[in-house]
């Protein structure tokens, strides 16, 4: 989902090689709740339609008021369950939202800024929930607390424009001080605004400016699996675990390293 509404809506872990029941192309689903902070919400809502919210206290009320009826409808669905005179009708806007309530899902949030995720953090722990944080532009400012929170980042987009204002402070350090804190990192490329194969150019440049070379390794691969709730199948080579490999040339993060070959689930899906 994208970034111009709050609560823009499910995400989905799926493999990209073509099947023909897109059913078999799926690895967890739902994967998360996407949330958005910042300009984008403010600017198609505040700017473009004139509406709430405007503000960024409007972005952080819109998300509480829904979450907070999620939470009711869900209590009061349960208490009623055995009362369907009185049960509530199906919500489906409301009903995409327990998995998050119940702890099933996080939420996914999109924020640039240190004090938009720090706003989206507090809202998580009042209702319980888990989150992510999508973007950390602004994580080198606010990464001992993230850290302590046990918040993940996934750092990026870093090859872009930086066009968008509370965009001013990217840069390459951010992911090598987020480590350093203990911050579980991932690193993406915020596709397809920028194209996933420059994924390993990001990380390579995260090396240059600290990042150990390993961590970024890790930050392509198991983390974000991780963070995906999808480890059990892939983000490593391990036993029992999906045959999805990517043959080199060379070094992962070189440049000039060629894809030789890709598999997915065992199956050849390219060969050079």
């Amino acid at each position: 989902p994208g970034s111009a509404n709050v609560i823009g809506g499910t995400g989905v872990v799926v493999k990209t090689a073509p099947k023909v029941v897109i059913d078999e192309m799926v690895v967890r689903e739902p994967s998360g709740m996407k949330i958005a902070f910042g300009e984008n919400p403010r600017r198609v809502y505040g700017q473009g339609l004139k509406r709430m919210p405007s503000t960024r206290m409007g972005v952080a009320g819109v998300l509480r008021e829904w979450l907070q009826k999620a939470k009711g409808y869900m209590e009061k669905r349960e208490r009623l369950k055995d009362d369907p005179e009185k049960r509530p009708e199906v919500d489906l806007k409301l009903e995409a939202l327990v998995p998050v309530i119940k702890g099933e899902i996080p939420l996914r949030a999109h924020a640039h800024r240190a004090d938009d995720i720090a706003t989206a953090v507090r809202i998580a722990e009042e209702f319980g929930v888990e989150i992510s944080w999508e973007h950390a532009t602004e994580g080198h400012r606010i990464a001992e607390w993230i850290a302590g929170k046990g918040v993940p980042a996934v750092w990026g987009p870093s090859l872009g424009s930086r066009g968008k204002w509370e965009m001013r402070e990217l840069g390459f350090d951010t992911p090598r001080i987020l480590y350093e804190a203990g911050v579980k990192l991932a690193i993406q490329t915020d596709a397809t605004g920028s194209n996933i194969r420059h994924l390993p150019i990001a990380a390579g440049m995260a090396v240059k400016h600290g990042l150990p070379y390993e961590e970024a390794l890790r930050a392509i691969t198991i983390n974000p699996a991780e963070i995906l709730g999808v480890a059990d199948r892939v983000g490593s080579i391990e036993k029992g675990k999906d045959a999805d490999l990517r043959i080199l040339d060379g070094d992962p993060l070189e440049l000039r390293t060629k894809v030789e070959m890709v598999l997915i689930d065992g199956e050849i899906v390219y060969r050079s």
